[in-house]
């Protein structure tokens, strides 16, 4: 599967304890009872202001706070009674990423029945979103007797179960359908169930009809399986450990098309029902999660590769825009069959666009289901292809497919050879150049991960989902990659294609892969397993060099700096030193073993320069920074693609105007648009007049790539010519991507035209909206209430214009810039109107715009959803958007609380003096008789003093 990750593949939770400090006292001076009685009750008035105030100091700690009343308090406290000097203390607890303890570690079910076929005969309902049918299942248990079959199945609502053999009882729960056997079956003796069911799946099963909004000539439904979505919408064995074949016959209404794995079989209507039966057969083994349905009013372009029927789907009225990405498939499926050098395995290659698909792409056997973002047209140039999602999800047909993990422990084994895969084409397609610059970016985003103590294959994740992140996808790509340069192109190719023989139509753990590669290498790669799949990070290298021209020896200093722990090794690699003179390029290979190591290399000259892995074999942080010479030369080194990329961002924190030449120099004619954009980035970073000079100079870029990169780098800089470079785009540029890009540059500036300009961007008209989306940020970056009429108004009238993602986007933003209106009545009503939306984005964006837009008034209809399920989205929107009303609410809940309490303790206070003040004289007209009595003389009481 391709996932569409964002930024918050990562989650963290802190902790914060405010301990109260230790309450002041007032020593009584006096021991008069009545005094005495008098001055403690003081002293609990002080403890309880001052209490008061240290609660306010704790919570105002969290919020942002009227200060003045803080003082207020405090200044109160002290006039009643001096305190001590308090403090309050803040301790933060250590911030940990969620994770199970090893009590909690994931392995794959044990399977005791073998699963031969699964059959499964349903019909959709599109008016209320469900499926009624029934599913067969033929399976023989393995080994010992089998007395219960449990399969797994969330809020089915089971009619009947029948069966070959007598059943004594079945039961369907919340998460499973049980049947019992009245005896055992016997091991290897086949056996069928049949269960009759409904089912209104959350998940799994997805709708997409007029009444949730959609177009009603797109009207469609469509599965998702992986990970275990499937036991949604009909009860199986839902985990990757078991394969075998399946048919699924579907009953849909006249003019909708029906999709599914393997081949067509039958296609008639039902005189009785009206409705067209269809049947498709999978007839060789696959997975459960791979199953795929899809039915709907659909068209299609379609071509041939060899004896594969190729077609491409998508909801009838996208049709227009499907051959832009279909148009790579019969390429990219030639490559992979002569480069893995096994065939394609399936009966056919059906790709599938559908409607708000939750990820990029999804493998299913045969038929793999796209997102409908996929789609664009030609007016975009370079900027939206498919290429690389069709090779992608293609690459699955034999890796995830073909060959299966047998635990999502395992999912690198899926995930990173379709991504190392998708890799290899574009180096086919585009060059060996094209190849080097995809590793470079994705070792990049792998080594700027955050606390990696993760290993690729690791067993103490929450849930599958948890599998689909950087260790899986551009890690394991790498994984292959060293793997492919280790052992050379050749004996890679052999080992591959042995992997996918020996084991097709299997289940494969990594070791599996490991052993093919020893068996026909002859050489050990436990280590090499050891260190990259179950140990975490990789080496960070601090690398330098010396000339000695007396010798003539270039010294390599290499030192591993990564920090050692149970989960990260010091690593074992082969590492290329390339030396680059008059004379040519000399390669030397070295062994780093060691924590740090001194290499010597006679050489016959001084080398002009010195390459770190040039041929980017190796996963590593290397620190190396030669001098300016040798990266002046690397800079221009057209046979070094990966050199002129460091020496690009090496320049741009460099900050001088020879710095800025030389990178203006290749921003305008390096060859590979990679290069001109790392240029472009660095002159950014460089962040001086002449950087931003050289920018404005280098706006004429035929490569679309480069020349949206070049107007954000410009737009990076708040100046008078960014405004004006946006300007000109927006006047001549025709791609809608770039000139969307200048319109949310433009939301920097306050300039009274731009309020115009995003407004008539706002009703625009064009490709998914893109410039009315791009105008909606420009608005929530100029935070103008002026905007929110107008916004809102759009909103109404042309909802149909936006994406689900583009529509939710624009409500969340609605809502910020409406946050700070004292009149909210109107907007609070228009947000609660889509908190029902069958949409589900849409519903999660009303809910979250909720607690944005502050309103307290919203709080009853949030709670509504606080009795959604525990892990539901909307229920932990709610969640959220009550407790950010409760937060934006208790600062002046609080305040007037205090503000009472402090008011009734002056009060009391006063009282209090009042009886102090009388029993004071009762005293002073006493002490005169008592002195005359006793003959001794008597000091007047003075009030007391406060300590």
């Amino acid at each position: 599967m391709n996932f569409l990750i964002d930024s918050n593949s990562f989650f963290h939770r802190s902790g914060v304890r405010i301990p109260r400090n230790q309450i002041s006292r007032v020593e009584p001076l006096h021991r008069s009872s009545r005094c005495e009685s008098a001055l403690i009750f003081l002293g609990k008035i002080v403890s309880r202001v001052t209490l008061a105030a240290t609660r306010f100091v704790e919570r105002s700690a969290r919020r942002a706070a009227p200060i003045f009343f803080v003082v207020l308090l405090f200044g109160l406290s002290l006039k009643l009674a001096a305190t001590e000097n308090e403090t309050v203390c803040y301790e933060s607890k250590a911030l940990f990423a969620p994770g199970d303890s090893s009590e909690a570690r994931k392995y794959a079910p044990s399977r005791e029945i073998d699963i031969l076929h699964l059959a499964i005969d349903v019909t959709p309902d599109f008016k209320e979103r469900s499926v009624s049918g029934n599913v067969t299942l033929r399976f023989k248990p393995v080994a010992k007797p089998f007395p219960e079959l449990r399969l797994d199945g969330i809020d089915l609502t089971v009619f009947s179960v029948s069966s070959s053999e007598k059943v004594m009882g079945w039961q369907a729960t919340d998460k499973n359908v049980i049947i019992t056997f009245e005896q055992p079956i016997a091991p290897d003796h086949e056996a069928s169930v049949t269960i009759t069911y409904r089912a209104q799946p959350k998940q799994g099963l997805y709708f997409r009809t007029p009444e949730m909004g959609y177009k009603a000539e797109d009207t469609h439904v469509w599965s998702q399986g992986e990970t275990t979505e499937a036991r949604h919408w009909y009860p199986c064995w839902d985990s990757p450990n078991a394969k075998f074949t399946s048919e699924v016959t579907c009953h849909v209404p006249e003019g909708m098309v029906v999709l599914s794995n393997g081949k067509m079989v039958s296609e008639e209507k039902d005189s009785a029902s009206g409705l067209v039966v269809v049947r498709w057969s999978q007839d060789k083994p696959h997975a459960n999660y791979l199953i795929s349905l899809v039915a709907g009013y659909l068209k299609k372009v379609e071509d041939r590769y060899k004896d594969i029927p190729l077609a491409f789907y998508t909801p009838a009225s996208q049709i227009d825009q499907a051959i832009n990405s279909f148009k790579e498939t019969k390429d990219i499926m030639a490559f992979f069959e002569q480069e893995i050098g096994v065939p394609y395995p399936w009966a056919k290659y059906y790709q599938v666009c559908v409607d708000d698909f939750g990820w990029g792409g999804m493998e299913n056997t045969s038929i793999t289901t796209l997102n409908e973002s996929t789609l664009h047209t030609a007016e975009f140039e370079n900027l939206r292809d498919s290429q690389g999602l069709v090779a992608h999800e293609m690459a699955h047909q034999w890796f995830g497919d073909l060959v299966t993990c047998k635990d999502w422990a395992n999912v690198w084994l899926n995930e990173g050879f379709a991504t190392y895969y998708d890799d290899l084409y574009d180096g086919h397609k585009n060059g060996p150049d094209a190849l080097l610059y995809d590793m470079y970016q994705s070792a990049k985003g792998i080594v700027n991960q955050p606390n990696q103590t993760n290993s690729v294959v690791r067993r103490n994740y929450n849930t599958p989902e948890d599998q689909f992140g950087f260790l899986a996808y551009p890690k394991g790509s790498w994984i292959l990659h060293m793997l492919r340069a280790q052992l050379g192109e050749d004996l890679y190719r052999r080992c591959i294609k042995t992997y996918l023989e020996r084991h097709q139509f299997q289940n494969v753990v990594t070791e599996d892969l490991n052993r093919v590669v020893e068996e026909l290498s002859g050489r050990s790669f436990d280590q090499f397993f050891d260190q990259w799949v179950y140990h975490a990070g990789q080496p960070e290298l601090a690398v330098n060099y010396n000339w000695d021209e007396k010798s003539k020896l270039a010294k390599i200093s290499i030192q591993q700096n990564q920090k050692l722990s149970a989960d990260v090794l010091l690593f074992n690699f082969p590492l290329t030193i390339r030396f680059k003179s008059k004379s040519g390029n000399i390669d030397r290979q070295i062994i780093v073993t060691e924590k740090a190591a001194d290499f010597y290399f006679p050489l016959a000259e001084a080398p002009q320069s010195v390459r770190v892995d040039p041929e980017l074999s190796v996963l590593a942080i290397i620190n190396f920074a030669p001098p300016e010479s040798m990266l002046s030369a690397q800079l221009v080194d057209k046979k070094d693609l990966v050199g002129r990329l460091i020496a690009a961002e090496q320049f741009g924190a460099k900050k001088d105007r020879g710095a800025v030449a030389k990178l203006k120099e290749s921003l305008n004619n390096d060859a590979f648009y990679g290069v001109r954009l790392a240029a472009s980035q660095a002159l950014r970073a460089i962040q001086t007049d002449e950087a931003y000079e050289a920018l404005l100079a280098s706006t004429k870029q035929s490569d679309a790539r480069v020349r949206r990169h070049v107007l954000g780098d410009i737009a990076g800089f708040y100046r008078e010519g960014s405004y004006a470079a946006a300007q000109k785009v927006l006047e001549e540029e025709k791609n809608p991507d770039i000139k969307a890009l200048a319109l949310v540059s433009l939301g920097a500036y306050g300039k009274p035209e731009i309020h115009d300009k995003l407004l008539d961007a706002l009703n625009s008209t064009s490709y998914r909206n893109i410039l009315a989306d791009a105008a909606i940020n420009a608005m929530r970056v100029q935070d103008d209430p002026s905007y929110i009429g107008p916004l809102r108004e759009t909103l109404q009238k042309k909802e149909t214009a936006f994406t689900t993602a583009g529509f939710s986007r624009a409500l969340e933003n609605l809502a910020y810039l409406a946050r700070n209106e004292e009149k909210k009545d109107s907007l609070r009503e228009f947000f609660v109107g889509y908190v029902n939306s069958n949409k589900k984005r849409v519903q999660l964006a009303a809910l979250n715009g909720l607690g944005t837009l502050g309103d307290s008034k919203a709080t009853a209809v949030l709670e509504k959803f606080t009795n959604a399920g525990k892990e539901s989205p909307e229920r932990i929107a709610a969640e959220k958007s009550l407790a950010s009303l409760r937060d934006a609410k208790k600062p002046s809940v609080e305040l007037g609380q205090i503000r009472n309490e402090v008011l009734n303790l002056q009060k009391e206070n006063r009282a209090l003096r009042k009886d102090f003040d009388d029993l004071k004289k009762k005293l002073e007209a006493t002490a005169p008789a008592a002195a005359s009595r006793t003959n001794k003389t008597a000091t007047p009481l003075k009030s007391p003093k406060r300590s």
